[in-house]
């Protein structure tokens, strides 16, 4: 409070009169400024941590084994429970320790995971190894080579085709049924690919396939957004001309691998000010 913070002061940049990561080379102090923000960004996420963990377990530095009042106990040797995080449920789904909720719930997450698998597999694949020959719609005079990659499919696509592939997502999805859950191990319709005579080999297969699943999850949106920003299923950022953040992807802060990340939006005003 002693010092003016208004837009465009010192201050307001963060600069209070007591310089210590300075340089006389302008590049050497960009680099010593950039290094001051990502400690500081990595440190509020662990002091929180800290607080979580002196908060559970009872001490600053605390073991989760000394957390022994933890709902979670009841899944941590589940399928999915993998390093470094662990069993890691930030949104507290299983919080009231139901296991029938959570047997629901891995079905769901399989079921979601193999589809997006899938669906980046679809949309690295034709860039890859190119597109299928012969007609989508003869009737149309359309081929597979007409249909461009990524979102810009969904209009090209003729209603029919649409359709039947509807018709196929509803013939698979009741045709295994809803019940994997209830009545033995969710996700397993019968269809075995991933398994072995081996239990630990079989373990490890499964686990590797909830982690791609998860992986499949976020890129696959990723994606979609990459494909609806640029134009292209594998746009360039620089493809993105309108973007408000434009305006700050040179400040200090925006570090690889990332760039300028703002997930919640705060800048997507442009204001320079705020």
């Amino acid at each position: 409070v002693s010092q003016d913070q208004s837009p465009g002061t010192p201050a307001s940049k963060g600069e209070f009169g007591f310089t210590v990561l300075t340089a006389s080379d302008p590049a050497e102090k960009a680099k010593k400024l950039s290094a001051e923000l990502a400690n500081g960004r990595l440190a509020m996420m662990a002091i929180i941590g800290m607080f979580f963990q002196d908060g559970l377990t009872g001490s600053a530095w605390g073991d989760w084994a000394a957390y022994t009042d933890s709902p979670l106990r009841a899944f941590e040797n589940e399928l999915g429970v993998q390093e470094p995080v662990g069993f890691w449920d930030p949104a507290g789904f299983t919080s009231d320790g139901d296991m029938a909720n959570f047997k629901r719930r891995r079905s769901v997450e399989l079921k979601h995971g193999r589809i997006c698998m899938l669906a980046t597999m679809g949309y690295i694949t034709p860039e890859v190894i190119g597109k299928l020959p012969g007609y989508l719609s003869p009737s149309a005079g359309l081929k597979f080579a007409d249909i461009p990659n990524g979102l810009a499919a969904i209009s090209k696509v003729p209603t029919l085709g649409w359709a039947q592939i509807a018709a196929y997502f509803g013939f698979v999805e009741f045709s295994g049924g809803f019940a994997d859950y209830k009545t033995g191990t969710p996700g397993d319709y019968g269809w075995k690919v991933l398994t072995s005579s081996d239990p630990a080999e079989k373990t490890k297969k499964l686990s590797a396939e909830i982690a791609n699943s998860r992986l499949a999850m976020v890129a696959i949106i990723g994606m979609f957004f990459q494909d609806g920003l640029t134009g292209s299923a594998w746009g360039d950022w620089a493809a993105y001309t309108d973007s408000p953040l434009r305006a700050f992807e040179n400040e200090l802060g925006v570090q690889e691998p990332v760039g300028f990340w703002d997930p919640a939006g705060f800048t997507s005003d442009g204001d320079m000010a705020n």
